[in-house]
């Protein structure tokens, strides 16, 4: 997850967070998120690049809607990532 930027970071959080995530239903997390609206431009090449580095795999809702899912990769990226941060908060969330 180190070769990641932090807007594709969170990409992949959201997506995990999310039942039967949709682009438009992640762009308005991050739209929330970020309190600014995500252009497509900005929001689907980085869900592509997660795709091609098999931490989300892609399928269809239906012809207009794409839906996304968090692999096994990802999950263990997530899990390593989060494990690597709280080596370096756990004392100050302890207090």
């Amino acid at each position: 997850m180190y070769d990641l930027t932090g807007f594709q970071r969170d990409l992949l959080y959201v997506t995990a967070g999310l039942h039967e995530p949709h682009g438009l239903a992640i762009k308005d997390e991050l739209d929330d998120y970020y309190e600014k609206d995500i252009q497509h431009g900005r929001l689907y090449p980085n869900l592509d690049t997660l795709v091609d580095k098999g931490l989300l795999e892609k399928g269809e809702a239906d012809r207009r809607t794409n839906v996304y899912a968090v692999t096994r990769r990802g999950r263990r990226e997530i899990e390593a990532r989060r494990d690597w941060e709280t080596t370096y908060i756990e004392e100050l969330l302890s207090s």
